[in-house]
């Protein structure tokens, strides 16, 4: 038996003389990270996070500045004091008109707002978007192009007739006439998304269970609904943002006591008393802004599952 001194000599003159053929890697070579596509790629990306970054960085380092540092300093330095003062004043001290308890009240008219037009315009929704993908009755599908026909008209268009409707209801400036304002224009385009979603699921399972007996509800509660925790998210998002961050709705339907956070920091920003502060408003600019940041933090990744598994597909 050859020991594996003689095995490798023998190899290596096999190999010499063409006898053996060694095998190597194979598959084409592996490219280098900077290619010119990738450092384009990546250039622009770089330069679009800058260009949304720079004035967030802008308005959070303000927000921590003294009213003399702002003045005669530099816009782009960081605090040489660091102070929380100009926070404390935007939420609770502010003149937001004629009262002066900054955004603490308007938050709290947000919420209240918020909570009952998310859970109402979701909720309808979904049952709309079920109903028109596996409970089809006569003149569905006209209604759902009414739906969505609705989703595109201008909210300026509606303003008066809306304010007539309201006036006739007895909760023009209240916070029941934006709650439903909002429910109202919230459905046609979450009605779109919960459509093509359930028409995203197979068949079989509706089918599978009419079998088994059951009826509209049970279906929707016991079968669909456990499957529509992207969509929902998605549908979630789209409502607490666009509600949050509304103006027109609140300064037309709340009225001047139920005024949502958005109109009293547009009254802390345009007032007229003193020389603008601008520490105060850009904390109060960052406060308005924390619940969408919060929520798109927090459930940004179901809302990509959500979009990817059919809320736009149809």
């Amino acid at each position: 038996m050859s020991n594996p001194a003689q095995l490798s000599t023998h190899v290596a003159m096999d190999a010499v003389k063409g006898n053996l053929t060694l095998d190597g890697p194979h598959g084409p070579r592996p490219k280098p990270f900077f290619t010119p596509k990738r450092i384009v790629l990546y250039s622009i990306l770089f330069v679009a996070c800058l260009y949304y970054l720079f004035p967030l960085y802008v308005m959070v380092v303000t927000s921590f500045k003294t009213m003399p540092e702002i003045r005669f300093g530099n816009i782009f330095a960081p605090p040489v004091e660091f102070t929380g003062e100009a926070w404390v004043k935007a939420w609770s001290e502010a003149c937001t008109g004629l009262t002066c308890n900054g955004l603490s009240p308007g938050f709290w008219n947000s919420v209240k707002i918020l909570i009952p037009s998310v859970i109402v315009s979701t909720a309808v929704a979904a049952v709309n978007g079920y109903a028109l993908v596996n409970w089809k009755f006569k003149g569905s599908e006209i209604f759902f192009a009414i739906l969505i026909f609705g989703s595109f008209i201008p909210y300026q268009v509606m303003i008066y007739p809306l304010v007539m409707i309201t006036r006739e209801l007895n909760i023009f400036a209240t916070i029941w006439a934006v709650i439903l304002v909002h429910t109202i224009f919230g459905m046609p385009i979450l009605t779109l998304l919960f459509r093509n979603y359930f028409a995203s699921i197979p068949p079989e399972l509706f089918k599978a269970a009419r079998v088994d007996g059951a009826g509209f509800w049970r279906i929707f509660f016991e079968v669909m609904l456990p499957m529509s925790l992207p969509i929902i998210v998605v549908a979630l998002i789209l409502q607490v943002t666009g509600i949050w961050n509304d103006f027109l709705f609140g300064v037309v339907f709340a009225g001047t006591q139920n005024y949502p956070m958005t109109v009293q920091l547009n009254n802390i920003v345009n007032s007229a008393q003193g020389s603008p502060e601008y520490n105060v408003n850009m904390a109060a600019t960052m406060l308005t802004g924390l619940v969408p940041l919060v929520v798109y933090f927090v459930s940004g990744r179901l809302f990509v599952r959500g979009v990817a598994a059919g809320a736009v597909k149809g």
